[in-house]
Order: C-alpha cells, then sequence, then structure tokens
C-alpha cells in the first residue's frame, strides 16, 4: 500500500484550523483565558465578556440571544398608570389605559453617550385599550421600565435636541387617534409591541 505523506500533512493542518476555531474568542480573537460558555454555546474569554456585559447587558455579543434579565441605561424615574372610560378607535367595547413617564434630568453616567453631562428629562403619556390583550402587554411595559428599557439619553430624532431622554425602541401609542403612526386606530399594534418586548427577553 502507497503512503503518502503530504495528505496527512494536510489532513493535520485541517484538524489544527478547526482546533484554532475552537480556542480563539471571538471578542479578542486571542486563544481563551478563562474560557465562560453560555448557554446559546459561544464562548469567550471572562475579562471579554464581563466587558461585553457592562456594555451590552445580558445577550451574547455573537447571536444577541438573552441569557438572562436584560439592564437597559434608563435613568431613574416613574411609571404609573390609570383607566378612563372612553374607547379608542378600533376599541368600542372597552376602556383605555393611560400610561405616565416621568424622567426628570440629571448627569449621564459612564452607561451614557456623554458621561457627566446634563440630560433633560422627559415626561410621556402612551395609550393601551383595556382589554385582556391590553393589560397583559401592560404588565410587560412595566417588567420593560423595571429592567431600565423603556428610555435611554440620546438625541431625539424628532427636534434634534442632544442629551436628552429618548424612547428605546419600545414603541408607544402616544395619541388615541390619528392612525397607525403615533395613535389608533392600529390593530396589528399589540402584536408589534410584544414581538419588541419579546426581542429583549420580555414575554
Amino acid at each position: 500500500m502507497t503512503h503518502h505523506p503530504n495528505n496527512t500533512s494536510g489532513n493535520a493542518k485541517e484538524r489544527e484550523s478547526v482546533r484554532g476555531k475552537d480556542v480563539d474568542c471571538p471578542i479578542c480573537m486571542e486563544k481563551f483565558t478563562d474560557k465562560q460558555k453560555l448557554k446559546c454555546g459561544h464562548e469567550f474569554c471572562r475579562e471579554c465578556l464581563e466587558a461585553s456585559l457592562k456594555c451590552m447587558g445580558e445577550i451574547c455579543p455573537v447571536c444577541k440571544n438573552i441569557f438572562g434579565a436584560l439592564k437597559g441605561n434608563q435613568p431613574e424615574g416613574n411609571m404609573k398608570s390609570f383607566n378612563r372610560s372612553i374607547c379608542l378607535p378600533g376599541y368600542p367595547h372597552c376602556g383605555t389605559i393611560v400610561i405616565e413617564y416621568f424622567i426628570p434630568g440629571g448627569i449621564q453616567t459612564d452607561k451614557h453617550p456623554n458621561p457627566g453631562k446634563y440630560f433633560s428629562g422627559t415626561q410621556r403619556h402612551a395609550f393601551l385599550p383595556d382589554n385582556d390583550e391590553g393589560r397583559h402587554v401592560l404588565l410587560l411595559l412595566k417588567r420593560a421600565f423595571d429592567q431600565k428599557l423603556i428610555f435611554t439619553v440620546g438625541t431625539s430624532m424628532t427636534t434634534g435636541e442632544e442629551n436628552t431622554v429618548i424612547w428605546n425602541d419600545i414603541h408607544h401609542k402616544t395619541n388615541t387617534s390619528g392612525g397607525p403612526h403615533y395613535g389608533y386606530p392600529d390593530p396589528n399594534y399589540l402584536k408589534r409591541v410584544k414581538e419588541e418586548l419579546k426581542a429583549k427577553g420580555i414575554e
């Protein structure tokens, strides 16, 4: 039987290449130091993962799967809700849930774009139908608020103001009427907002 040393060498190099993928951290691209494995299967150096957690929260830097309670950088504030008897367009047989958010101005932390600089606060209202699905969404929004995910600090897309409290990718209905953009009727809104909350690990 003829022996082919070149093939053996090639296979060894191929195995080494595969092993190289296993020992390189996808963040620092170096060999693992104190390797940590997430439930999604991705692995990182402990220090790299800790740095990512501080920046992004408990989300895998590779596949974006959430592996804990995602925490945002929303400044301290208050959320409360109450009920009104008026009906929202598209929901004629129930009242309305009114949500009030209040985030006072303050000083940015190292989790915000400009640490040490002042940011201006905000007061916002939002509206949900007072039915089973609306009340469920209210509970999910309360969880998101407690996890500091509803607001962040940045530049307003509507006014251009910098260093101010802005919405953070969970859409709210800020008008009772006017159609799908900011108000009702919008038959798909509750489904959409639940999908946005689910993307942040809240369901």
